[in-house]
């Protein structure tokens, strides 16, 4: 919940002059509601694709002050970010509600960014692969498997958001590659190498490379340095360096 319509622009505007070159990687904003429309007419016509922090489960309705697949798919949305861990812990969304907001943006042609992730808590009693096994395993409930081929899955542990911590690149890998392996039970060794699994919490410029020269993570969910423009776009190159 940053920055005001003005605000979003002129972060748009700024990522847009410092990446407007590359192609090796995939770039996304997703910024509020209110900015949505705003950011879409700076972005387009570039790299640069767009994406909202949530979107409701149905097409229209008597659901007051929510929003639709229709609705981010007619301004020009390609992804939508679901399960955030903040829209967990603070909205009280559950995996049944994250598998109808997923089940219904895939069917109207977006992309859904599936959050998933363990609590410090969790981890500390040794629960942090049931917990993701749940998250990952009740999400795509019914999502067969082309529709998997347009699920992006994020990792977030939660006790590494906005706390200045990190998984280490060995945590994150171990989870990622459990992750992918619980895929490729679910839906073959095509899909599961196909999948694309990022890595949130806490992802900066000092740690970004070893995290994404791990075998099993393939990008990042970017938080609180996607709001600082040179640190979003150092990011990104140093992503796109590795691919070359």
């Amino acid at each position: 919940m940053h920055k005001t319509p003005p605000e979003s622009v002129a972060l748009a505007n700024a990522v847009k002059r410092d990446l407007f070159d590359i192609d090796k990687v995939e770039i996304i904003l997703c910024p509020p509601f209110t900015s949505l429309i705003d950011v879409k007419e700076v972005i387009n016509g570039t790299n640069i694709y767009l994406g909202a922090q949530n979107v409701f489960w149905e097409n229209e309705g008597a659901f007051t002050g929510e929003i639709s697949p229709a609705m981010l798919k007619s301004i020009g949305c390609k992804y939508v970010i679901i399960g955030h861990s903040e829209r967990r812990a603070y909205l009280g969304e559950t995996n049944e509600i994250v598998n109808k907001k997923v089940k219904s943006a895939l069917k109207h042609g977006l992309f859904p960014i599936m959050c998933v992730g363990e609590k410090l808590d969790e981890r500390v009693a040794g629960r942090a692969f049931d917990v993701v096994r749940d998250h990952v395993e009740n999400g795509l409930l019914d999502v067969g498997e082309n529709e998997m081929r347009n699920v992006v899955l994020a990792y977030e542990p939660v006790w590494a958001i906005g706390t200045g911590k990190n998984a280490t690149p060995e945590e994150a890998e171990e989870v990622h590659k459990f992750i992918r392996l619980f895929l490729s039970k679910k839906y073959g060794n095509n899909v599961s190498e196909d999948a694309r699994i990022l890595y949130g919490g806490s992802v900066k410029p000092a740690n970004v490379e070893s995290l994404i020269t791990q075998e099993n993570i393939d990008g990042a969910l970017v938080g609180g340095a996607s709001l600082k423009p040179d640190l979003f776009a150092d990011m990104v190159k140093r992503t796109s360096a590795i691919l070359k």
